[in-house]
């Protein structure tokens, strides 16, 4: 499934929308807050889910790679009486600023917020033109490093896998030819090229540069790589009871946090035939239904939300297990510093 994230904060077409906390009760309601609760928002953005947690009664440790939303948050942390510390921090490093005695929650929204779709200088929206940037950190290697550098084969993985677009052959081709003439600097020059090649039908409900912009993004930022390396350090972090909620937006990410969940529930591969091999204690519990997604109300009222998957897990008191990414099965894409260059 690809969210029309390499759009606007609304639909393919659409006015902008606010940014508005996705499954806000029920992330609520999975955390399970009380009184004496500190949780950690490993993706603080506008302070959706942060002002909601503090209003229910836990401190709050947040975390956000965008300086811009760490700026934008210190108004809310100096009117927080003591209640939320806010770090400029990748969430995948989020153990990092966890108490000695462990955290009571960990929940992370994850993907672009509205806010960074919406300032056009950021160059995630094709719908407004500006600089193909896309890095929610503002530093490091550029979408548009990696459209006029990357080989033509790391391109159609990057588009073919991160953007699931069929046509990734053909796109990542014109765009070999067309760079050779002139390099690609902002949004809305690789949209048209895109839509040079792929033109938009009558019957498509997203623009056909959707899931390029997407593909671009993800790997910008190693946001699946950044995911797996957090639920990692969430285990870590977590104390025995303590809750980690995960909402997610694409097929991509919920895979990876399905898997997490199912390695650290304690399963293990086996048949009849054969006895169960490789079994470890599980580091964790699932917390009510396996997958919770948005009402019909909320994803009439919030866009965002239609795509929008919950999944959710209580630690058991069993130590954390290894850091192993390969669980995932993530493809070998291009290396982004040599990108870089």
């Amino acid at each position: 499934m690809v969210t029309n994230l390499g759009g606007d904060s609304s639909d393919a077409d659409g006015g902008l929308v606010r940014h508005i906390p996705v499954l806000l009760a029920e992330v609520l309601d999975a955390l399970s807050i009380d009184g004496g609760s500190v949780v950690l928002d490993g993706t603080f953005g506008a302070g959706g889910y942060t002002s909601a947690i503090m209003d229910a009664g836990a401190d709050v440790i947040a975390v956000d790679r965008d300086p811009n939303a760490i700026e934008a948050g210190r108004a809310m942390v100096d009117a927080s009486n003591g209640k939320l510390a806010l770090f400029h921090s990748r969430f995948s490093r989020l153990d990092e600023f966890a108490p000695e005695s462990g955290l009571d929650g960990v929940v992370l929204d994850i993907g672009v917020s509205s806010m960074q779709i919406d300032e056009a200088e950021r160059g995630f929206s094709f719908q407004r033109n500006g600089p193909l940037d896309m890095r929610m950190s503002s530093s490091g290697v550029t979408a548009a490093d990696v459209v006029n550098r990357a080989k033509v084969g790391d391109l159609i993985r990057i588009f073919g896998f991160l953007g699931e677009e069929k046509k990734s052959g053909r796109i990542a081709r014109a765009i070999e030819k067309r760079r050779a003439e002139q390099p690609f600097t902002t949004t809305r020059d690789l949209a048209n090229l895109i839509e040079t090649v792929n033109p938009r039908k009558m019957t498509d409900k997203i623009h056909p540069a959707t899931r390029v912009f997407q593909a671009l993004r993800v790997f910008v930022n190693d946001e699946l790589g950044e995911l797996a390396r957090a639920l990692f350090a969430a285990e870590r972090a977590l104390k025995p009871g303590g809750r980690l909620v995960v909402v997610t937006f694409h097929s991509l990410e919920d895979r990876i946090v399905k898997k997490f969940f199912s390695e650290r529930s304690g399963k293990a591969g086996g048949s009849r035939h054969m006895p169960m091999v490789n079994v470890v204690p599980a580091t964790f519990n699932p917390v009510g239904k396996a997958m919770v997604s948005a009402s019909e109300e909320e994803a009439n009222a919030n866009p965002r939300a239609r795509s929008a998957k919950l999944r959710a897990g209580v630690r058991t008191e069993a130590p954390a297990g290894k850091a192993d990414l390969s669980i995932f099965d993530l493809p070998a894409l291009a290396d982004l510093e040599r990108i870089g260059g």
